[in-house]
């Protein structure tokens, strides 16, 4: 029976004693085992078997983590204090040396942040400080970078969350906003302006242009149609001239003088008191006159003989 007893607790303080010298070790842990006080290494992940007498451990999230640096006061290079928060991203890349080299990290991280800060925004002008965020955050990171890297821990990022400028700085900020809210209004009613009277100018120019088209299509129609009748008029007086010529061929000599008379006749009865009396007008006459039939003489009341003599 008492065997039975002894057995049972030898083996339930060996269970209890193998659960305490086993560790599970997740993926982003890590153990820094200490034996005997001396650091001996980094252990994980994955199953851990350590001595519970002589073993102790550090465990050692290796997952990026950030802190928060509460409101910070500080001096800017032109004497504006100006009050600023921010936050640190952070990882523990040296499991060993972030145990060893410092002893609580985000107290000793909020400190050189504080400091770090003042550093960096007593070397900056307000305005710097206003507009160029993203170049403080990459030197405060640079800054804080430097300090931490002796403790195994990298600063991965760091980003200024607010920023609180003197009330008298907010008031001429604010009125600088308001001035340059009412500038860019202007420029964009002018540009607007500016545009609508570009596009009426290019409408303008393009229906200029349309009439300018018609009206030299217009102008080239009417000429066109214009040369197309002088055309056939001038064949109409071609043709006219033609039949007159060929007409003229047939007549003789005395129909063209019965219509040079026809001609003076109408001359004549006009109402005009000058006359035109052509200088053809002798050898018109003799044309005239070839017209006219000559009668034979009357013979006298004595006629000759037939031998030459006249007869009394």
């Amino acid at each position: 029976m008492i065997i039975g007893i002894v057995i049972g607790v030898v083996a339930f303080a060996a269970l209890a004693l193998g659960a305490t010298a086993i560790r599970i070790v997740r993926e982003y842990q890590r153990i820094v085992l200490f034996r005997l006080g001396r650091a001996i290494g980094t252990k994980g992940p994955g199953l851990v078997f350590i001595n519970p007498a002589i073993d102790r451990t550090n465990w050692v999230d290796l997952r990026e983590r950030f802190l928060e640096i509460p409101s910070q006061t500080a001096i800017t290079a032109d004497n504006a204090p100006i009050s600023i928060d921010f936050i640190i991203f952070y990882k523990v890349v040296d499991p060993q040396m972030s145990v060893l080299a410092v002893q609580n990290f985000a107290g000793a991280a909020l400190n050189v942040a504080a400091t770090t800060l003042r550093s960096v925004v007593g070397d900056m002008a307000l305005d710097d400080v206003l507009s160029k965020r993203e170049d403080m955050n990459a030197l405060l990171r640079v800054r804080l970078d430097e300090v931490t890297e002796r403790w195994g821990v990298k600063v991965t990022s760091v980003e200024v969350r607010e920023i609180n400028p003197p009330p008298g700085v907010l008031d001429a900020m604010t009125r600088q906003m308001s001035a340059e809210r009412t500038r860019r209004a202007q420029v964009t009613e002018a540009e607007g302006q500016k545009s609508a009277a570009i596009l009426a100018a290019e409408g303008q120019r393009q229906a200029a242009i349309t009439l300018a088209e018609g009206t030299q299509k217009a102008t080239i129609l009417a000429a066109e149609g214009e040369r197309q009748a002088a055309i056939l008029k001038a064949e109409g007086f071609s043709g006219g001239l033609e039949k007159i010529l060929q007409v003229g061929r047939t007549l003789d000599e005395n129909t063209l003088l019965l219509q040079y008379l026809d001609t003076l006749k109408q001359v004549g009865s006009s109402p005009s008191t000058k006359f035109i009396v052509p200088m053809e007008l002798s050898s018109l006459l003799n044309g005239l006159r070839s017209l006219v039939p000559v009668e034979p003489p009357a013979l006298a009341s004595n006629p000759a003989t037939t031998n030459g003599e006249v007869t009394k």
